[in-house]
């Protein structure tokens, strides 16, 4: 139980199903302090006091289960590392591994419990397939899947057929504080939401190029790559303007080298995208290519694919050209279906 409203449904759901139901709050910053406040983030003092009141309306027990030390060994060093490497991690996709459904699930199971409950907008159907939710402008099927199957036979998403307004209701109809508590947003571990500041406070200034990937010309310096994503517009603070004078976007990171480099819109574009430890959560692993779809960003656009499965991974070939495809984050294959696209399995995209 988060402190926030999905999850506090999710827990009055699984009570209202005839389950034996125990709430539990992470305690995931070894500082509270540092981590956002108000309706900013999740995990903060002020989110376990929240957690704790839906689950005395509840009538359920409750604990809070201390996981700073795992958390910040496996999501946040995580997450500067891959911005040292010249990528772009996601977080929460990563404590949703290794964290929820890992060291969480574990404990859970050691102690007798036979699943994790949580408030993801996500369905488990009987066939026990992992899909979209119902409501899309929400859907965190994204960011789950990187489970494997044996974590999704322990998991129950109870809200997956119903739209976040509808979520709300309900917990004001059950008389949850947290009714109209605002959504967190953002990554929680960073306090001010400065991620460049954090990244720089823990790497160093590092100062290096900008380089025009057309003329090879160095347009720009920076003091540490690791503040730039792949896409990026903003912010890049170059010495001189393009010849054209259109738009320059951050094509790539070079950590070997220190250099940022830059171009047009249209250098941006790809259709080809590679990946590795591939989890399939839809079936065995697809021995011939596969037709489906797969989107390549937390609610980024969906695009029709061809996915091959070899040796060194993962290959997508993708029908129409993306930009601001990153290494670092996730791909995920879906199947349309009538009763909501299926989720096949997940990559990490490396080129």
């Amino acid at each position: 139980m988060s402190g926030g409203v999905d999850s506090a449904v999710a827990a009055a759901r699984a009570v209202e199903a005839g389950h034996d139901v125990t709430g539990v709050h992470l305690a995931l910053a070894r500082n509270p302090q540092t981590y956002r406040t108000g309706a900013r983030g999740c995990c903060t003092l002020e989110d376990s006091r929240d957690a704790r009141r839906a689950a005395d309306v509840l009538g359920i027990p409750f604990y809070v289960w201390d996981m700073a030390d795992r958390f910040h060994a496996d999501v946040v060093d995580d997450f500067v590392a891959e911005y040292a490497a010249g990528r772009t991690p996601n977080p929460c996709l990563r404590c949703n591994e290794k964290i929820k459904f890992a060291a969480v699930l574990d404990r859970a199971v050691a102690l007798g419990f036979e699943a994790v409950v949580t408030g993801h907008h996500a369905r488990l159907g009987p066939d026990g397939l992992l899909r979209r939710s119902v409501d899309v402008a929400k859907d965190q099927s994204y960011v789950l899947a990187v489970l494997t199957r044996e974590q999704l036979d322990r998991s129950m998403f109870p809200l997956g057929d119903s739209t976040k307004a509808q979520v709300r209701a309900e917990a004001a109809r059950r008389g949850l504080a947290v009714a109209d508590k605002p959504d967190s947003h953002d990554i929680c571990f960073i306090a001010d939401g400065d991620t460049r500041g954090f990244l720089a406070e823990r790497l160093g200034e590092t100062p290096g190029d900008v380089v025009d990937a057309l003329t090879g010309a160095v347009v720009g310096s920076h003091t540490g790559a690791y503040a730039y994503t792949v896409g990026q517009r903003r912010g890049l603070h170059l010495d001189r303007p393009a010849p054209d004078g259109r738009p320059r976007y951050v094509l790539s990171i070079t950590p070997k080298t220190n250099t940022v480099t830059v171009g047009p819109g249209e250098a941006l574009e790809v259709t080809d995208v590679r990946a590795d430890r591939p989890v399939w959560t839809g079936g065995p692993r697809p021995g011939h290519p596969v037709e489906c779809e797969v989107q390549l960003r937390a609610h980024g656009d969906v695009v029709p694919a061809t996915v091959t499965v070899d040796a060194h991974g993962l290959r997508a070939a993708l029908r129409r050209p993306v930009r601001g495809v990153a290494a670092g984050q996730a791909i995920v294959a879906y199947r349309p279906d009538p009763a909501g696209d299926v989720v096949l399995g997940s990559a990490t995209i490396t080129s």
